[in-house]
């Protein structure tokens, strides 16, 4: 981790409230400059602290070290070939929450899965497995749209709506998207403006469903429908499947705008930063 000593390191982090802002600063970088591994150490000081300064010195810079963290796993996700779904929803996920396990979050999310699966019919028709999965996903599960806090951070955090049982239409979308696809069935995700839904697309069946209507089976015409409501021209992008990355974006960015919304500037700059990554 460092080739600092432990009573080095004692002696480094209680320069954290010094009063000289210069030595301050040096040893902020100095500690930053040893990586997120010493993120434990400083949990450590701050819990053994007495020093209510000393302590919100130690909160930020866990922070930093910790939103550094995600964006380095984020500029990977973005690198890597495969763009994980799953894995880029829990690297969001770990802004609210940074000490989420990924395999907790697996664990959970294959849960959900084996719900699904156990009253599942492969020799169904493609609508009557979809009510199928509405069936357990709405009905038994209660998943449900959190109408009541629909611009809630929390709406965005894949682990939360996986506990509340509440969330906004991509984040339930996105739950509704990983059962599915491992059931092997062709569905993805559909970006329309204001609004995220899902695709069943094979060679033979093309509908789509509405996760935060209960699942909701619908068709192209009502896509046609819903845009001229809006006033919006119809694109291409508007009926056809997306990709992780998309869903990754609309999710970052529903939370840069929940952020927005409750004056939470620090945290919208933080969330314009994730959105630079994932876009640049």
């Amino acid at each position: 981790m460092s080739s600092l000593t432990e009573n080095e390191l004692d002696a480094l982090i209680s320069l954290l409230d010094d009063n000289d802002l210069e030595v301050k600063s040096h040893v902020q970088d100095k500690i930053i400059s040893l990586g997120h591994q010493i993120i434990p150490v400083l949990e450590k000081k701050w819990e053994d602290s007495f020093n209510p300064e000393l302590q919100k010195e130690i909160e930020d810079l866990v922070h930093k070290l910790q939103f550094s963290l995600l964006k380095d796993r984020l500029t990977d996700w973005v690198q890597s070939p495969e763009q994980d779904l799953l894995t880029g929803l829990w690297i969001i996920n770990t802004f609210q929450y940074p000490d989420l396990d990924f395999d907790k979050l697996n664990a959970d999310m294959h849960q959900i899965y084996f719900d699904v699966w156990t009253g599942f019919k492969n020799d169904l028709p493609p609508r009557d497995q979809i009510l199928n999965i509405n069936h357990v996903l709405f009905g038994n599960l209660r998943f449900s749209a959190n109408t009541k806090n629909f611009h809630s951070p929390g709406n965005s955090m894949l682990s939360n709506v996986i506990e509340s049982r509440k969330g906004n239409p991509i984040s339930l979308c996105a739950i509704y998207l990983l059962v599915a696809q491992k059931l092997g069935l062709p569905i993805y995700g559909v970006n329309l403006p204001n609004l995220f839904v899902l695709t069943y697309k094979s060679q033979d069946y093309t509908f789509y469903i509405n996760a935060f209507n209960k699942g909701l089976i619908f068709n192209k015409k009502d896509i046609h429908n819903y845009l001229d409501h809006l006033k919006i021209n119809p694109k291409e992008e508007y009926f056809e499947p997306c990709t992780n990355k998309d869903i990754i974006v609309r999710t970052t960015t529903n939370l840069y705008l929940a952020f927005e919304k409750l004056g939470e500037v620090e945290k919208s700059l933080e969330t314009q930063e994730l959105l630079k990554i994932l876009e640049g």
